[in-house]
């Protein structure tokens, strides 16, 4: 997602636009002007260029499949992005993660990225309050051979968070964490997940570009979920910037994801 624009599309004409329907029409603008687009990048030309240079020829089958289903689901802009799957598979691997979590799965492809990234006795905490999302992608996720890797609690993560921190053993458990849920909760998150990080290991938000309104005046045109959450990630990356038991690198990829590697 990137700069504001003056008009905000639907997501619905979004697609007219990358179809090249609509053209001609003053009211509208491209794709990556509008506040609510998964790219950051300055144009749909460049981030296209990436997908289908790097990503998509890439991307394995499971993938490509569980990314086409969740297409066609009505909420589909809370899925992550091709380009940062990709990007999480490979940071997967180079740091060697096993025990992973993952907080807010929606239908499982940045669950399916890791899954497909750990070894075969690697095992993903993956949390979400919907159900029915999950088991949407989870076909293709068993069709894909990594199921056993991956325990599923329903629910609220904070009160499971808790519950791990009373047990000693879990403290310094997991490689890798990965959150991508309610954004009013990130704070509360992070004050349970650096403990349950291992030293060395790395914790990754989503959205900490949260549709370029990080940068937006307060006037400007933006959907109202954004609006309502952008407060929120204002104050997870001014707390993450002066957390000193982190190390800290917020990457333009997707809508922005920082990742944080716990030194002490």
């Amino acid at each position: 997602m990137a700069e504001v624009a003056k008009v905000v599309i639907h997501p619905n004409e979004n697609q007219s636009q990358q179809n090249g329907e609509g053209k001609g029409n003053e009211n509208q603008v491209s794709r990556h002007q509008e506040v609510g687009h998964k790219s950051l990048l300055q144009s749909d030309a460049l981030y296209q260029y990436i997908l289908e240079t790097s990503v998509y020829p890439r991307e394995p089958e499971a993938m490509k499949e569980l990314r086409e289903l969740t297409a066609k689901h009505p909420w589909n802009i809370m899925t992550t992005s091709a380009d940062e799957g990709q990007f999480l598979n490979m940071l997967l691997k180079l740091i060697n993660a096993k025990n992973t979590m993952e907080i807010g799965v929606y239908t499982g492809y940045s669950l399916l990225a890791t899954a497909l990234a750990l070894p075969e006795d690697g095992k993903i905490l993956a949390m979400d309050i919907n159900r029915e999302n999950y088991e949407l992608g989870l076909p293709v996720i068993q069709k894909a051979g990594v199921a056993h890797k991956i325990e599923f609690k329903e629910g609220p993560a904070l009160p499971v968070l808790d519950q791990m921190l009373q047990d000693e053993k879990n403290h310094g458990a997991f490689d890798f964490i990965f959150v991508d849920a309610d954004k009013d909760n990130y704070i509360n998150y992070h004050k349970r997940l650096i403990d349950l990080v291992k030293v060395g290991g790395v914790i990754g938000y989503d959205n900490t570009l949260w549709n370029g309104s990080v940068v937006a005046a307060e006037d400007a045109p933006m959907r109202k979920y954004v609006k309502y959450y952008r407060d929120f990630v204002l104050e997870l990356n001014k707390a993450l910037a002066a957390d000193p038991t982190i190390e800290i690198c917020m990457l333009p990829v997707g809508d922005g994801i920082t990742l944080c590697r716990r030194i002490n």
